[in-house]
C-alpha cells in the first residue's frame, strides 16, 4: 500500500484549524445574545478549549498514528468504542456539511449584490453553488493535501482579514457614534434563560474541531512538535477572533439590529452601511466565501481520514482502505464522504416536508458530533493516570455532557417541543444502533483477526 505522505508544516496546520474551527456565524449569534456572550466565550475557552487542546496534545504526541480519535479510543477501550466514536464523529459532519455549504452560499450573493436579496430564496441557486464548492473540495483533496493546503491556508486568511475589517469599523464606529448596545457590568452576566442557555453549547461547538488535524497524524511534520504548537498558536488566534468580533459587532449595531439568524454578512453590511462603506461589503463577502471553501475542504481532507483507518483496520469495508495509485490519497473514503454531503445538502432544499425532517438532522448533528468527545476524554482519564490530567480531562468531560443536555433543548417556540426531543435524542439512539449493527456484520463476515490495540 502506498504511504502517505507527510507535507502538512507548522503553520499548515495552524491555517487548518482557523479555517475548520471558527464559525464566523457563531458571532453574529453570539453578539445577538448581547454583551454576555463574551463572558460565555471566556468559560468556554477555559472549560473546553483548555482541556480539549490538553487532551489533542498529549494523546496525538503518545499514539500519533493515522486515525486520531479513533485510535485514542481504541486504545483504551477496545476496537468497538474506537469504531463507535469514528462513526459517529464522521455521521455528524456528514450531517452538518450541508449547513456550511449554505453558508458559503449566502455569503456569496453578497459579492454581487451588497444586500444579499439576489438569488436568497433560491433553491436551485443553493443546491448548484453548494454542490459546486464540495466538488472544489472533493478534487483538491483526491490530489492530495500537497494541493489541498494551500486552499486551508487561503481560508484562514479569508477567516480572520474580514473579522479584522470588523474591528477597525466597530473601533470607528465607537470614536464617531459611541456604543450601539451599552455594556455595563450588570449586563455581562450571563442570564438562565431558555434561548440563552441553549446558546451556551453553540458556544462550546464553536471551539470544537482541534482534534480533527490528528486524523491526519501520518501527513504532519513530526506531528507531536508540530500539532503541540499549532494548537497553542490557532487557540490564541480563534479565540481573538470570537472575542473581538462579537464586541466590535455590539458596539458598532444597536443589539436589537443583530440576528443570529441573519449572519455574518447582514451584520458586516449594516456596519459598512452606517459608515458609508458600502463598498467594502462585496470584498468581505468573496474574503469569507474563500474562507468558507476552505473549511469545507479541511473538514472534507480530514474526517475522510475516519472511513480510510476503519477500512484498513476492516471494521469498515476494506474499500475505504484504498489509496489512489497516483495521488497517494484515500480517494474511496473521500468520494463516500463527499456523496453524503451531497445527499444531504439536496435534501436540505428538498421541500418542506423533507426540510423539516433535515432542521431535526441538524440538531442532531450537535449531538452526535460531541458523543464523540465524551469517549475521548474518558479515554484521556482511563490511558494517563496523572491527577491533574485526569482533573482536566474530567473538566472537559463534564463540559461536553452539558452541552449534549443543552443541544437536546429545542429553541423556544419550536413546534412540538416535545417530539422534537424524542426525535433528536431517538436519532442518535438510531445512529449509533446503526453503527452498532455495521461493526457487527463486518466482523462476523471478516476473516481477519481483531488489530491489537
Amino acid at each position: 500500500m502506498t504511504a502517505l505522505r507527510r507535507v502538512l508544516g507548522p503553520w499548515d496546520v495552524v491555517w487548518f484549524f482557523v479555517t475548520a474551527i471558527v464559525g464566523l456565524r457563531w458571532i453574529a449569534s453570539a453578539a445577538a445574545a448581547g454583551p454576555s456572550s463574551l463572558v460565555v466565550w471566556i468559560a468556554a475557552l477555559a472549560g473546553f478549549y483548555a482541556p480539549l487542546a490538553f487532551c489533542v496534545i498529549v494523546l496525538s504526541a503518545r499514539y500519533p498514528d493515522e486515525g486520531g480519535l479513533y485510535v485514542w479510543t481504541r486504545h483504551a477501550f477496545g476496537d468497538f468504542a474506537g469504531f463507535l466514536a469514528g462513526w459517529m464523529y464522521w455521521m455528524s459532519t456528514v450531517i452538518y456539511f450541508p449547513g456550511l455549504l449554505y453558508f458559503g452560499a449566502g455569503n456569496a450573493l453578497f459579492i454581487a449584490d451588497p444586500t444579499g436579496h439576489a438569488h436568497a430564496d433560491s433553491a436551485s441557486y443553493f443546491i448548484v453553488a453548494s454542490l459546486a464548492a464540495l466538488t472544489v473540495g472533493l478534487g483538491l483533496n483526491l490530489v492530495g493535501l500537497g494541493a489541498g493546503k494551500w486552499l486551508h491556508n487561503a481560508g484562514g486568511f479569508g477567516t480572520w482579514m474580514p473579522i479584522a475589517f470588523v474591528v477597525v469599523m466597530g473601533a470607528v464606529c465607537l470614536l464617531r457614534f459611541g456604543p450601539a448596545t451599552p455594556i455595563a457590568a450588570g449586563d455581562l452576566v450571563p442570564r438562565a434563560t431558555t434561548s440563552d442557555i441553549v446558546f451556551w453549547s453553540t458556544i462550546c461547538f464553536g471551539f470544537g474541531g482541534f482534534e480533527a488535524v490528528a486524523f491526519m497524524g501520518d501527513e504532519v511534520r513530526d506531528p507531536a512538535r508540530t500539532i503541540r504548537r499549532a494548537v497553542i498558536v490557532a487557540g490564541a488566534i480563534i479565540a481573538a477572533i470570537y472575542l473581538l468580533g462579537t464586541a466590535a459587532v455590539l458596539v458598532a449595531l444597536p443589539r436589537g439590529e443583530v440576528s443570529g439568524l441573519q449572519g455574518i454578512m447582514q451584520a458586516i453590511a449594516g456596519i459598512a452601511g452606517r459608515l458609508g462603506w458600502s463598498s467594502a461589503t462585496p470584498v468581505l463577502a468573496a474574503l469569507i466565501t474563500l474562507g468558507t471553501l476552505g473549511g469545507v475542504s479541511a473538514w472534507l481532507g480530514s474526517t475522510s481520514r475516519l472511513p480510510f483507518v476503519a477500512g484498513v483496520d476492516r471494521v469498515l469495508p476494506p474499500a475505504f482502505g484504498r489509496l489512489h495509485r497516483r495521488w497517494g490519497t484515500p480517494w474511496v473514503a473521500l468520494c463516500v464522504q463527499a456523496g453524503g454531503a451531497a445527499v444531504f445538502a439536496w435534501l436540505g432544499q428538498a421541500g418542506t416536508s423533507v426540510k423539516g425532517a433535515y432542521e431535526i438532522l441538524v440538531n442532531l448533528g450537535v449531538i452526535s458530533y460531541f458523543l464523540p468527545y465524551v469517549l475521548m476524554f474518558a479515554a484521556m482519564i482511563r490511558l494517563d493516570r496523572r491527577p491533574h490530567a485526569r482533573a482536566i480531562a474530567a473538566v472537559g468531560l463534564a463540559v461536553t455532557l452539558l452541552s449534549i443536555g443543552l443541544a437536546a433543548i429545542p429553541p423556544p417556540g419550536a413546534p412540538g417541543p416535545g417530539l422534537a426531543v424524542v426525535k433528536i435524542v431517538g436519532g442518535s439512539v438510531v445512529l449509533v444502533a446503526v453503527g452498532t449493527l455495521l461493526y457487527a456484520r463486518t466482523w462476523t463476515h471478516s476473516s481477519r483477526p481483531r488489530p491489537a490495540p
